[in-house]
């Protein structure tokens, strides 16, 4: 995870001072300082085109209060993962975006704000078909819902389109279509050997790295 942010003076280079002008209790661009939402849609509208841009998918975007300040949480994701150079260069971007956006019509996040630019971790559901697809070969916990009731299941994730994904449970496979899902939850497996991890030592690694990309 990479952090960003705007402080009430200049920190360094990550921080800038805070523009005062404009009505008390508004961001220049309009928005009241409690509408959340309303600067949500803002950031969104500056945020995502820079992260398709570059290559991937913005998962996710939250503006939260941290004491005196905001935290803007974008988190990103991609085919393949992305490693935390790819990160830092997406909140760069990012940043940037902000900075142009803000010097353009005012400040989109008003008073002290935090950028944090991250993948997603293991916790994140899986609710659409590239969060299936982007975990083939994980074990999933997912509510199955039918007419006789929602029923829970567990099983791995063989296969993935944009339609259905196929899970291998004790029971054998079985395949869904994703609005008889639930969100999908990956389940940590800290026992589990792959025989095509055990190659060398480089391998391993790597898999770690992953891991803990993963849970950033």
């Amino acid at each position: 995870m990479t952090q960003r942010g705007r402080a009430t003076r200049p920190t360094g280079p990550s921080g800038r001072p805070r523009r005062s002008d404009g009505p008390r209790g508004a961001d220049r661009g309009g928005a009241p300082r409690g509408d959340l939402a309303a600067r949500r849609t803002r950031l969104r509208e500056v945020i995502e085109p820079v992260v398709t841009a570059a290559g991937y998918d913005l998962e996710d975007l939250s503006v939260s209060r941290a004491g005196r300040r905001h935290v803007v949480r974008v988190i990103v994701d991609a085919d393949g993962g992305i490693n935390l150079d790819a990160v830092a260069d997406v909140s760069r971007a990012v940043s940037a975006a902000l900075d142009t956006a803000e010097e353009a019509a005012g400040d989109i996040v008003a008073g002290e704000y935090q950028l944090e630019v991250s993948s997603p971790g293991v916790d994140r559901p899986l609710t659409l078909p590239r969060h299936w697809r982007r975990n083939v070969g994980r074990l999933v916990k997912v509510t199955v819902r039918g007419e006789a009731g929602d029923r829970q299941l567990t099983g791995r994730v063989t296969a993935a389109d944009d339609e259905r994904v196929e899970l291998e449970s004790d029971a054998g496979r079985v395949t869904h279509a994703y609005a008889e899902l639930g969100p999908g939850r990956v389940q940590v497996e800290f026992s589990r050997l792959d025989d095509e991890d055990l190659g060398d030592d480089t391998d391993i690694d790597d898999d770690d790295e992953d891991l803990e990309d993963e849970e950033r």
